[in-house]
């Protein structure tokens, strides 16, 4: 098994999409990127702890490349916003890959630049590569919030 992290704007709405993918083990709802130690949603909320809304994933490498992985990622949400995505605004919102070892930032730099070059989105893309680091579990009302309250995206 492997693990990839993504922030891709509300991370109910990633948790969905990434669970649906096949060689999906399971996904985690919670928060990357930032310096406070255990933030809770209350903290990250308010834009100064550096976090972003993020999914870890556990997948199979037999099953489900990190490639796969990627395509999703650039599927589901305007990488070209810098924080902001939809009517959700802020840092904690932000497009970010925090890869897990050479091959992922590899990867992942080679598919932005990729999209980048594709004419897809009229602006420059934004989205944050950098190391994965802690990963900390959103609340457990957070985790698999679609499945518990009936919605289908981040706006119900």
């Amino acid at each position: 098994m492997e693990k990839a992290t993504f922030a891709a704007g509300c991370f109910w709405g990633m948790e969905a999409a990434f669970r649906g993918v096949p060689g999906v083990v399971s996904v985690t709802v919670g928060y990357s990127g930032g310096t406070m130690e255990n933030p809770g949603y209350g903290d990250v909320s308010t834009g100064t702890t550096g976090h972003a809304e993020s999914v870890e994933i556990t997948y199979d490498p037999a099953k489900a490349t990190f490639n796969d992985l990627l395509t999703v990622f650039w599927k589901i949400h305007d990488p070209t916003t810098p924080g902001r995505q939809g009517p959700d605004i802020g840092s904690q919102y932000r497009s970010a890959i925090f890869y897990h070892n050479e091959a992922q930032r590899g990867a992942a730099e080679d598919s932005k630049e990729k999209l980048g070059r594709s004419g897809r989105f009229k602006r420059d893309i934004v989205t944050e590569i950098s190391p994965a680091a802690s990963f900390y579990p959103a609340e457990e009302y957070h985790q698999r919030y679609f499945e518990k309250q009936g919605g289908e995206s981040c706006r119900s």
